[in-house]
């Protein structure tokens, strides 16, 4: 074994104030091979040779960031998202970030274990820190309904996305997502959908062409934010018709944040993520006079043009109306986006954000005010693993968890930029923001990936990670319901009077 390597094996984070979603607590961390062995004050393990020691003095230690939203070198929109499974992760780890979660897409027709299996075999050999796969639902048959009891049962799956946009490449009908929603629940699996009303758009891309609006400004407004409000209503309305929880991707706007809101408030079971992008920046940069500058920032759903919207999602995040964090980091550079030159429906949907999540969100929701360092961990990290199944041995730092950690300075600053970036893209949605908060250093699996700037990490070094069904933090309410909320039938006595003979005519 190189020496390196069995350095690596024993590690203690001293002196830092280990943050966890529900307390903060000044002690030290001892890791070995890979897993939290101690936590407590004045730790001295023995023997201290090969003991790889951290300084973490006023700095907090925090469990490692879950992305629970990515798209690695994904095929879309006639193109290939730049960041692969390699640049991917390692951009996440220098951002404070030490497991993704992306998502296998199978075109309408095709296996979803065969999108399964060539999304792994694109990961395993090059990711950098531990990761999962969502798999999408894109259409509907029996052999879909087989195949998503298949991937729960023996690939460690417990999430399926269903699109309720992208007509005739990967949405389903209201009749889909009834089924889909149905299978969730039978096989205690998370629903996911893109809420956004599919039909709508295209009418709405249509018109905004027809009357010679081709630039990134069209995006929006063929795509305006009602859209995205209905779509997320109407996902609700079915999931709570057959009492399956629903996970609400990328949450864009504020309408659709306050029908999240109201829903969670009548107790239905329903979790809203808003992203990096809809937290950090605003849809105004599509009237920019700048083509490229205005492409750069399409996506779907598009980014809102009422500045306000990223403060307010913020809020509702700080305050658990919405639940979780990811970044929906889909990366095209300007010669991709630049597809749709002449037509805003040709430009590749997708923002950077997978390193950038855990500044932006310090910066907008610690250094505001508006949340403490114990929700920024919840909402970067614990409740994800809670929703996925995946605590505690992943979102927190206790004996027996995973040391995916993270050493923070909430003191310090940096600049973001496409110049300094390790994102595989040549802009950067975020460019010229100042954050507080800053990673710096990021331990995944026990050994010290990032630090100081430099990264000590090989492709191939991450894990896949398989997620049990039934993620009690989801599922145990949704179970007590099952038993006492059905309906019964009225007792009566039975009808014994005349019935009408008169058959009855159908008009024509």
């Amino acid at each position: 074994m190189p020496p390196q390597k069995l350095a690596q094996q024993r590690l203690l984070i001293k002196g830092g104030k280990v943050v966890n979603d529900d307390c903060s607590v000044v002690a030290d961390v001892y890791v070995e091979d890979g897993v939290v062995q101690q936590v407590g004050p004045n730790l001295n393990p023995e023997p201290s040779t090969g003991l790889v020691v951290l300084d973490a003095t006023n700095k907090l230690v925090i469990p490692g960031g879950i992305d629970t939203h990515t798209h690695m070198q994904f095929p879309f929109m006639g193109s290939t998202s730049k960041d692969d499974f390699y640049t991917g992760t390692k951009a996440a780890i220098a951002g404070g970030t030490t497991m993704i979660i992306d998502f296998a897409i199978p075109q309408k027709g095709c296996s979803l274990i065969e999108a399964f299996d060539t999304w792994k075999s694109w990961a395993d050999p090059k990711v950098c820190c531990d990761y999962s796969l969502h798999v999408a639902v894109t259409w509907w048959s029996k052999k879909v309904k087989e195949e998503m009891k298949t991937l729960v049962q023996n690939k460690g799956v417990n999430s399926f996305k269903m699109f309720m946009a992208y007509k005739d490449v990967y949405m389903v009908n209201d009749e889909e997502l009834y089924a889909a929603f149905s299978c969730c629940k039978e096989l205690g699996a998370v629903a996911q959908v893109h809420a956004e009303n599919g039909e709508l758009i295209a009418q709405g891309a249509k018109k905004m062409l027809a009357m010679g609006i081709t630039g990134p400004e069209g995006h929006e407004l063929c795509r305006p934010e009602e859209v995205e409000a209905e779509a997320t209503q109407r996902a609700i309305t079915i999931a709570n018709a057959v009492n399956c929880p629903l996970y609400v991707v990328h949450v864009m706007s504020k309408s659709a944040a306050k029908v999240i809101s109201s829903a969670r408030r009548e107790g239905k079971v329903v979790y809203g993520e808003p992203i990096a992008a809809s937290l950090g920046t605003d849809g105004t940069n599509y009237w920019n006079k700048d083509w490229a500058h205005a492409a750069a920032y399409v996506m779907g759903p598009p980014l809102r043009p009422d500045p306000s919207t990223p403060g307010f999602l913020m809020s509702l995040l700080a305050n658990d109306d919405l639940s979780v964090t990811g970044t929906d980091n889909c990366t095209f550079d300007i010669c991709q986006k630049a597809l749709g030159k002449d037509d805003f429906t040709k430009i590749p949907n997708g923002v950077n954000g997978v390193e950038d999540r855990m500044s932006v969100i310090w910066e907008k929701g610690v250094y505001s005010g508006k949340m403490d360092e114990n929700r920024f961990v919840a909402v970067t990290s614990t409740n994800a693993a809670k929703i996925f199944n995946l605590y505690p041995k992943k979102g927190r730092i206790a004996v027996g968890s995973d040391a995916d950690i993270v050493i923070w300075d909430p003191k310090a600053t940096r600049t973001i930029s496409a110049k300094t970036h390790h994102q595989a893209n040549n802009f950067n949605i975020f460019e010229g923001m100042v954050c507080h908060g800053v990673p710096v250093a990021t331990v995944s699996r026990g050994k010290v990936v990032y630090e100081g700037g430099a990264f000590n990490v090989i492709a191939g070094e991450g894990k896949y990670v398989s997620r049990p069904p039934f993620p009690p933090y989801v599922y145990k309410r949704v179970r007590q319901r099952e038993q006492v909320c059905q309906p019964v039938p009225v007792k009566r006595a039975p009808y014994i009077d005349v019935v009408s003979a008169t058959p009855v005519e159908q008009k024509q």
